[in-house]
């Protein structure tokens, strides 16, 4: 990590008043850092310390065309590299491997969280320094950045859309749907801690027993009710599940 001096209160630019900009503009002033949230088109002031892009995407390379500012810049993008910002200097990239509902909602603990930084070294010590503040810890990725996305959106956001079949067939069975969701979490949670480290040998149910039939009968009352798409979906996934059980799916 570079020498680059970070002081202790920072003044912390994020250019971005979206869910991500904002939820991260509240942790960061409670931390006790100065925080100067920007809607687009309106830049931090120059005393920043350091700014954090939480613009979309598609916009970060035109936003980067704007700074003039020796600080470091960057942005939040969890699918790009830094190159996105160049010829900007210094500069990196900061990405929470977290969901961000907004600041409306329930605000996450970042406790424990990891972040994924790179860049050029005044912008890693940058990113460090908010990843400190936050009690994050840092995430090495030095492989296809692509990759490292598609796996945050099929743990996360692939998760939730499982989580809604659930309870739609859940809900289905009678249950109300205010109580569906709910009564299926703690099952999810208890489900995703266990494979965290052993998923092949934390597989329950019908297709680690291997009974057919139960299978069959899931499969069956899914369409009863025309749940089609849940049924495509149940299909697929009993398909993976079995590669997992059988060993064919890496899971170490």
């Amino acid at each position: 990590m570079s020498p680059f001096a970070v002081p202790e209160a920072m003044h912390i630019g994020i250019l971005g008043a979206g869910r991500l900009g904002s939820t991260l503009a509240v942790l960061l002033s409670r931390a006790g850092h100065t925080v100067q949230l920007c809607k687009r088109g309106v830049l931090p002031t120059a005393e920043c310390d350091g700014v954090l892009l939480t613009v979309p995407d598609g916009a970060l390379e035109d936003v980067a065309k704007q700074w003039t500012g020796p600080f470091p810049v960057l942005h939040c993008s969890g699918a790009l590299t830094v190159d996105v910002l160049r010829p900007l200097s210094p500069a990196g990239s900061f990405h929470p491997l977290m969901t961000f509902p907004g600041p409306t909602n329930a605000i996450p603990d970042l406790t424990g969280v990891p972040a994924v930084i790179d860049g050029d070294p005044e912008a890693q010590a940058f990113g460090q320094a908010v990843a400190d503040a936050l009690g994050m810890h840092i995430l090495e990725v030095p492989g296809d950045r692509r990759l490292y996305h598609a796996a945050a959106v099929l743990s996360g956001n692939f998760a939730t859309v499982l989580l809604a079949h659930a309870a739609a067939a859940l809900e289905a069975a009678g249950v109300p749907h205010d109580q569906a969701g709910t009564a299926l979490l703690p099952l999810a949670l208890e489900s995703l801690r266990n494979a965290a480290h052993d998923p092949a040998g934390s597989l329950t149910g019908p297709v680690a027993r291997g009974d057919d039939a139960v299978v069959q009968s899931h499969r069956d009352a899914l369409a009863d009710v025309g749940l089609t798409d849940c049924l495509e979906l149940y299909d697929n996934l009993t398909r993976a599940t079995r590669e997992l059980h059988r060993g064919k799916l890496r899971s170490d």
